[in-house]
């Protein structure tokens, strides 16, 4: 839990803080690297579909995101460093913390072996 979680009982911080407050108010100049952007996801990801465009959040981008939110939900849990292996997508030597990768799958989902 932090200081931030609406459920910790704890007033939560500001918003958004910087080192250095004039970035936050920064403004990219026309000149400058601009990322693509999508009013709505879901509907790029359907205009992909129909024109085999790239979405602008591609599978393994998305994945690898997630992945990072989860990854430090569980060395918070297990309340320690963790060793993550990219390639392998497993801890390196940890089972306990490979343990929670997955759950098993509510009936009638899952996957067909």
């Amino acid at each position: 839990m932090t200081p931030s979680d609406p459920t910790s009982g704890k007033p939560a911080g500001k918003p958004l803080e910087a080192s250095d407050p004039k970035i936050l108010d920064s403004v990219i100049g026309p000149n400058e690297v601009h990322l693509a952007t999508a009013e709505e996801h879901h509907a790029n990801w359907l205009d992909c579909v129909r024109t085999r465009k790239e979405p602008l959040a591609p599978a393994e981008i998305a994945h690898r995101a997630c992945s990072t939110c989860l990854l430090n939900h569980i060395a918070m849990k297990l309340k320690r460093h963790l060793h993550w292996d990219p390639v392998k997508e497993r801890f390196e030597n940890d089972d306990e913390a490979n343990a929670m990768l997955s759950r098993p799958q509510r009936a009638p989902y899952g996957f067909a072996g």
